[in-house]
C-alpha cells in the first residue's frame, strides 16, 4: 500500500490513493486538479524521506464547504459583560488521485 505525508494549510496529513479529506480552503474551483508537496512517500518497506521534499501528490478538488458552527463566549468579570459569537471554518474537500 502506497502512502504519503503532505503539508498544506500549516498541517500535515497522511494520505493514500482514493482517500477524501477536508483541508483548509484552497482557491480552486470544484473539479480542478491540485498538486501537493510530499514530505514522505512510502510503499511497503521502502520509504523515501524528502530533504525537504520527496515528490508531488496529485489530487482533485471535490467541493467547497463550511464546517459546523462553533460557539464561543467572551466574558469580562467585573462588568459581567458577555459576548457570544459563532464561527464556521471554510474547507475544501480533496480526493487524492495519484501518489
Amino acid at each position: 500500500m502506497k502512502l504519503a505525508v503532505i503539508k498544506t494549510g500549516g498541517k500535515q496529513y497522511v494520505v493514500t490513493e482514493n482517500k477524501k479529506l477536508k483541508i483548509e480552503k484552497l482557491d480552486v474551483a470544484d473539479g480542478n486538479n491540485v498538486e501537493f508537496d510530499a514530505l514522505l512517500i512510502a510503499d511497503g518497506d521502502k520509504a523515501e524521506i524528502g530533504t525537504p521534499l520527496a515528490g508531488k501528490v496529485q489530487g482533485k478538488a471535490v467541493k467547497q464547504g463550511r464546517s459546523a458552527k462553533v460557539i464561543g463566549i467572551k466574558f469580562k468579570r467585573k462588568t459581567r459583560e458577555k459576548t457570544k459569537f459563532g464561527h464556521r471554518q471554510r474547507y475544501t474537500e480533496v480526493e487524492i488521485s495519484k501518489i
